[in-house]
């Protein structure tokens, strides 16, 4: 029996704590980000545990857990796990020790803060910088939207009387105040807080989850979820490779792994870690947190049929956790109902980093990367002034796009990263390897990125309807990825390279 006062109680206190902890570290990190650089990079001077949690919390939000793993968990089943796996091996593991060594460097000796002043900086076009700044502002909005819609779901299953939109507006603030007080370095103190609650909580989920009652241990899992499955017609639910699932399994590893190659938030960390040793410890650091919270996340979903009699819920799959979550642990024991709250912190955390992270990559884009184009005799001394008001503005687009009724976040945040990363993969990752790649090779490579995922959009909407097109996201997204990746070769080995002393010629065009 769910004892909805007491879980709302306890929510309440942690809710509190958790808020003062965030807007102390705001105030605590405020005097390190005085000026751009230090606002943007933290001077460059983020230690390993720092840089690797910030990545990691950076990479799994709500979104991740509510939607990612209540719908996939939900459909697909245990073989859904992959996708944490594959995030952690291929969006964490490889992506650091591939893109980490070089981006630090090449980034360093162009002087670049942002992806957009790289383009400009690698490849000499002022033109590209501005294409780039643009694509970056106007989709992170639905990304950091599917942020807040995330832990809406679950605010929404323990505080059903208040309006999601108060609890977004909550989310929002609290984000706010401490990034704009501290920017990159309160996000990467709080980003590390912020971790060791997504652990904890995670852990203690898993856990308490499988010694339920009602499931009985790992075994009595995957038995119970095979007669359910068999039940509703879905016999591959307990196939550890996702059954005749195995392909929409693969395209949404791709998309959710190799995204984060381009992503500039996500990029962006290598920028400011502080030298090559620490690069070492991130990417161990990274890689164990990526697979124990991607694993555990999933499991929770595929363990939902279980707690929900295999019946959605209302809201359909996005509500798949939260609701598995108040059926498991929502009863009078103030243990439980304490991991609860712990739960709804992970949440929270999860939101905020990546939300913290998104709107200093989307203000710094029009602080940096485009005013001082539109307007060149533009006052640098206001710059710090401007990117912290814009950071409030955006986090303001991001909650008003939050507030409109889209139905399912995962087709959000499939379609940001597919166009996002489809835009910015190829051009990045071969401009900071090979000396080869000419600058209408990395132009067809942002381009087709967009036109890839936009073209499959609005075939699959003329041929269907608009909603197909949103299921069909993940796969316009490796789509779009694939092409800017082969394009900026192959358009650069018939056009002049651009010539840029900056990038070494060991390993020259390895990949």
């Amino acid at each position: 029996m769910v004892n909805l006062g007491q879980v709302q109680t306890v929510t309440i206190i942690a809710l509190v704590l958790f808020s003062a902890m965030m807007i102390g570290i705001g105030l605590y990190t405020s005097q390190r980000a005085k000026n751009i650089y230090g606002f943007l990079l933290g001077s460059r001077s983020i230690g390993p545990w720092m840089s690797a949690f910030a990545y990691g919390t950076s990479y799994f939000s709500a979104v991740i857990f509510v939607g990612y793993a209540g719908n996939h968990g939900w459909n697909i089943g245990i073989g859904s796990i992959w996708i944490g796996i594959g995030n952690a091996v291929l969006g964490c593991l490889l992506a650091w020790l591939v893109l980490a060594k070089r981006t630090r460097s090449l980034t360093h000796k162009l002087g670049a803060k942002t992806m957009p002043e790289f383009f400009e900086a690698r490849y000499s076009s002022q033109a590209m910088k501005i294409y780039a700044a643009v694509i970056i502002f106007v989709f992170l909005v639905p990304y950091s939207a599917a942020v807040y819609k995330g832990l809406g779901s679950m605010f929404n299953v323990i505080f059903p009387d208040v309006p999601v939109w108060v609890i977004m507006l909550f989310i929002a603030v609290l984000s706010a105040i401490y990034l704009v007080l501290g920017g990159y370095v309160a996000t990467s103190h709080t980003d590390f807080v912020q971790g060791i609650v997504m652990i904890a909580g995670i852990v203690m989920m898993v856990g308490i989850l499988l010694n339920h009652q009602s499931v009985g241990g790992l075994g009595g899992a995957i038995e119970k979820i095979r007669i359910l499955g068999e039940d509703d017609g879905v016999s591959s639910l307990t196939d550890i490779f996702g059954g005749n699932k195995w392909s929409f399994l693969a395209s949404n590893i791709l998309l959710t792994s190799f995204g984060t190659w381009g992503l500039p938030q996500m990029v962006g960390k290598y920028y400011a870690i502080k030298d090559e040793k620490s690069i070492r410890y991130a990417t161990v650091i990274a890689t164990l947190f990526s697979l124990i919270i991607g694993i555990g996340a999933y499991f929770v979903g595929f363990l939902g049929r279980i707690f929900l009699n295999n019946t959605l819920p209302e809201g359909g799959v996005d509500y798949v956790v939260p609701n598995t979550l108040m059926a498991a642990l929502g009863d009078t024991n103030l243990f439980t109902t304490a991991v609860l709250a712990l739960i709804l912190l992970l949440l929270l955390s999860a939101s905020m980093s990546t939300l913290s992270s998104v709107v200093l990559t989307s203000a710094s884009s029009i602080s940096v990367d485009l005013l001082p184009v539109i307007k060149p005799d533009y006052d640098k001394r206001k710059q710090m002034i401007l990117t912290r008001a814009l950071c409030l503005l955006f986090v303001g687009f991001s909650f008003l796009f939050a507030v409109m009724k889209i139905s399912v976040i995962v087709n959000i945040m499939s379609f940001s990263w597919g166009v996002v990363s489809g835009c910015f993969i190829g051009p990045f990752i071969w401009g900071i390897y090979s000396k080869k790649i000419s600058r209408a090779g990395a132009w067809c490579g942002l381009l087709s990125g967009f036109l890839v995922v936009l073209g499959l959009t609005v075939y699959k909407t003329i041929t269907n309807d608009f909603s197909a097109a949103l299921n069909f996201a993940p796969i316009s997204g490796v789509a779009a990825m694939a092409v800017s990746f082969i394009i900026v070769p192959l358009v650069s080995a018939f056009t002049a390279p651009v010539e840029n002393n900056s990038i070494s010629t060991e390993r020259d065009a390895v990949m």
